[in-house]
Formats: C-alpha cells, structure tokens, sequence
C-alpha cells in the first residue's frame, strides 16, 4: 500500500500502526498459535474507540480484508489475515467493578485473567473459560463455557450490554431494550457483526473455591469416565468438573515418576467450603482406584482460572476439533479410548466441559448459541511447541474427531478451525442460522467482517 495512504490511517489513530518495514512487526502480527503465520499489511493498534472507528472506515473504504484480534487466542488464528488489516485492540485494557449491583465493565484488550483479577478484589466472577490467557472478547461472542457454567450459565448468559462499532464506521450499543436483534446476534454468532469495543457483564459471588485435577492412569480411564456420566447429572450445581484424556506433564510439581504417562484427569470447582467441596466430590471417588494426584483444596478463585497457564504458554503449534455431546455410551467412550492412545505429543488433549444446570434454562433461541440440549462440549487439541509436529496433530485430531463425530452434535464455534465449511456452521446453529443471516444483512451487508467463522448476509 502506498506511504500516502497509510498515513492518513495513521494520523487517525492515537495508537500506533504496525507495517511490515517495522522492526516490531514479526513480534507484532504474532497470535497464541504459531501454526498461524499471515502477514497483515498493517495492523491497527487501537487506544480508544476513536481509533476503532478510524480502522473500520479506513479499511472499508481502501477495499482491505479486516482482521479484528482481542486476545489473539483464537485456534484457526481468525485475530489475523494475510494482505489486509489487523484491528488490533489487545491494548484497549480496563475493567470497572459495580460491587453494589455485581457488574462488571469490560475492555475488549482483556484477558479473562484481567476480569478475574478485578472482579476478585471485590469478591466477585464473571463465568468464563479455563485459560487466564484467554481473551475475553472472542470466548464472549462465541459462547464461552467454564468452571462456573453449571451454576451462572455461559459467558454469554451473563452479557448484560455491549458496545460496537459496525461496519459503517457506526457506534451503537446493544442490550435487551437497545438493538436487541444485534445483541441477541452477539451472543454466540461470533465477531460477525461488528468490532465489540466494551463489554457489560453480570458478576456473581465467588472468591475461595475448593478445586483442582485429581489424575489417573489412564488404564483407568474406561471406569473413571463412565463413573463421570452416570454422577454429573446428580452433582450440585456449585461443582463444575471437566474429564480430560492427557498425558503427565514432564515437568514439576508432577510425580516425576508420572512424568509422560497417559492419565484420565477431572478437574473441579466447587463454589463453596472444602468440607461442602469433599461432601460434593465423595460420591464420584468412592471404590474408584487410587489416583497419581489429587491435589484439590481450597484456593483464590483466580488461582485455580490460571493453574495450567504455564503448561500451555503462547507459541506453541495448536489444531483443534470439538462438537457437542448428549449422550457417552459404552461404543462412544471405547472411541475415544482408542484414540486417546495414539496422542502425538505430551500436550495433546481431549477435553469434555459440562453443559448443564443453568445453561439448560435457557432456550434454544433466547440466544444465537442454541446447545442448550447439550450435555457436554468436547474439544480434541493436537499440541506441542515443535513445528514439525504440526501434521501429525492435525492428523491425530482429525482421524479422532471422524471416529467420534457420530456420536456428537452440532459444534461450538470457538473450537472449529477455519476449514469446517459453510454446511457445518449451518448445522452448528440450526435453526437459528436464518435468524443470524437476517441480522448480518442488516448490520454488515457487504460481509466487511468475514474473516470468523463467517455468516453470510441473507439473499
């Protein structure tokens, strides 16, 4: 692009514009999976709404593909684009807590760590994801699924408003009363709508819980998975618990002993007291074998959202595959069983999150995120920082998501990849696909942001 025309984008940001003669500009395009490596002509980094809306007209009126990154945690690397512009808004930092009515104000820059960490200092969670690394952005608009799902809902169920820049250069904000066709579309269809610029969250309170993994041999895994099925129905709401098929970390504080071994893992959260915490969990370990490790207790709410952030820092080479469970027969749980043995690296993972409990209170078309039938949702993760490794992941995740797709549903946009196709986002949504197509029409008839998991405007 020419010097000329750069500069006028330039001029209308206080943030700076990052271009390829940059010598930030590698460290600058990088996102959370290096198997992602495009090179944006330029990437936008907002300060402020102003420079949002600079961007968004700078890039419709140059005929530039548009990129919008938050946390840049997306798997299929959606944050960037190759030839095109990068809105960038990871420095748009900020959160703002009414503990009075439990409310959170959010930056689209944030983590789901910087929500923890300000929401905590008054006794206070937004349910979200796993990962403290996670953006807070794309998790939202997708859904988002997490240790308090099973008591306070998906992240989405506890959007109260949110503020967006549309791809006329537009500012609007979208609530139940206000735009309520976008704010139902924002919640689940993704960042196909516009460039959310502030979040508005219902908070609920929590601050110690009783948690963490307790980790088997995966020799185990067949009685401790079926064990799982048959107890989570039964559970209180206040225990959110997720079953992985993983392999030990060789690495400290684990059993070096362990170290590289297949293992079964459930990792909980319990809101509430250890001895409420240990009552919850008993009818799950009775008579089950012993375990490697078992190190639940007591801990900052926070603290237990960033256990495993060091296992799984930002560069490594990540190919994911998920769907939506019902039911996990006897069949279903031998496929995955199967597959789980053949694991190309130490990281690699198959993941089942509860969904359940107040997310089933929901209806399937209160939202654009419509498995409220689900029970559990599933993501398989080829891992590992070896760039060589990068086909064998992609081909474990993928042989092990055919062998067990026939026993899913649908598929949770946050865990597709960008190869899907347009018939599997269909079915993702069902019968609210139509509803999404009509509001993309409405607020983004060119497809301006259609670098997601992309919904076209109705014809």
């Amino acid at each position: 692009m020419r010097i000329d025309v750069a500069n006028k984008l330039r001029e209308g940001l206080r943030g700076p514009l990052i271009e390829r003669s940059d010598p930030d500009y590698d460290e600058v395009r990088k996102v959370y999976n290096a198997m992602i490596d495009k090179r944006p002509l330029m990437v936008a980094r907002c300060v402020d709404v102003a420079d949002v809306i600079a961007a968004v007209n700078f890039g419709r009126d140059n005929d530039l593909l548009i990129a919008v990154r938050g946390g840049g945690h997306s798997g299929p690397g959606l944050g960037s684009c190759d030839d095109g512009l990068v809105i960038d808004l990871s420095l748009m930092k900020g959160t703002r807590v009414d503990p009075l009515r439990r409310r959170v104000r959010v930056s689209p820059g944030c983590t789901q760590g910087d929500v923890d960490h300000a929401a905590h200092a008054f006794g206070l969670a937004v349910p979200a994801g796993i990962l403290s690394t996670t953006g807070i952005g794309g998790l939202t608009l997708g859904g988002g699924t997490g240790y308090l799902t099973r008591k306070y809902g998906l992240t989405i169920d506890n959007l109260i408003e949110a503020d967006v820049v549309l791809a006329d250069g537009t500012f609007v904000t979208a609530s139940a009363t206000e735009n309520a066709d976008l704010f139902w579309a924002l919640r689940g269809g993704g960042g196909n709508f516009g460039v959310v610029t502030s979040f508005l969250f219902q908070a609920h309170p929590v601050r110690m819980v009783y948690g963490g993994p307790i980790l088997w041999d995966q020799k185990h895994a067949r009685v401790i998975m079926q064990r799982y099925v048959d107890f989570l129905p039964t559970a209180p709401e206040d225990l959110g618990m997720f079953l992985g098929l993983k392999t030990m970390p060789s690495t400290d504080p684990f059993p070096r002993a362990d170290w590289g071994k297949r293992i079964c893992a459930l990792i909980s959260c319990y809101d509430g007291t250890a001895e409420q915490g240990e009552l919850a969990i008993r009818p799950l370990l009775k008579d089950l074998p012993a375990a490697l490790v078992n190190w639940t207790g007591m801990m900052p709410f926070p603290a237990l959202q960033a256990l495993f952030d060091p296992l799984l820092p930002k560069g490594l080479q990540w190919y994911w595959k998920g769907g939506f469970v019902k039911e996990l027969p006897e069949r279903a749980i031998n496929v995955h069983l199967e597959n789980a043995e053949k694991t190309p690296s130490e990281l690699s993972l198959m993941h089942l999150y509860p969904i359940s409990g107040a997310v089933h209170r929901v209806g399937k078309t209160e939202t654009a995120w419509n498995a409220r039938d689900a029970t559990w949702s599933m993501v398989i993760a080829g891992i590992d920082p070896d760039p060589q490794k990068a086909e064998a992941l992609k081909r474990w995740a993928r042989e092990y998501w055919e062998a067990v797709h026939p026993h899913n549903v649908g598929g949770y946009v946050n865990f597709m990849m960008g190869d899907e196709g347009d018939q599997r986002l269909k079915a993702t949504y069902g019968e609210n696909y139509e509803r999404l197509a009509a509001a993309k029409k409405k607020y983004d008839p060119a497809n301006l942001f259609r670098v997601n998991q992309n919904i076209r405007p109705a014809s």
